[in-house]
């Protein structure tokens, strides 16, 4: 198995270090990660790599604050996995970002 990239790596690491009940957008995860332009590349390794690795990719929503998955199924696992953790889903789909988004200090 071929060893991941470094920003795949650090990505990976910030993911997994969203807390229950907390977001983060991919920009954010891509800026902590030192890529601060890079949020589609976090969309990328959410899709390829998240079971593989065992992420809480449900954590991850995009900067309106909205469950940004384009299927019914995973839009309605996403909703379904934040509520369990506590994290209230407006019916149109979005999350207050102000009440649960992740701040973790800056990883420069």
């Amino acid at each position: 198995m071929a060893a991941l990239q470094p920003f795949t790596e650090r990505v990976i690491a910030v993911i997994r270090s969203i807390p229950a009940g907390s977001v983060m957008t991919y920009g954010q995860i891509a800026e902590q990660a030192g890529s601060p332009r890079a949020a589609r590349q976090v969309v990328r390794i959410l899709h390829s790599l998240s079971e593989k690795h065992n992420l809480p990719w449900h954590r991850v929503i995009n900067a309106k604050g909205e469950i940004a998955i384009a299927n019914d199924e995973g839009r309605f696992m996403q909703r379904y996995l934040l509520e369990e953790e506590g994290v209230y889903v407006n019916p149109a789909g979005f999350v207050d970002l102000e009440q649960y988004r992740y701040e973790p200090a800056p990883n420069y």
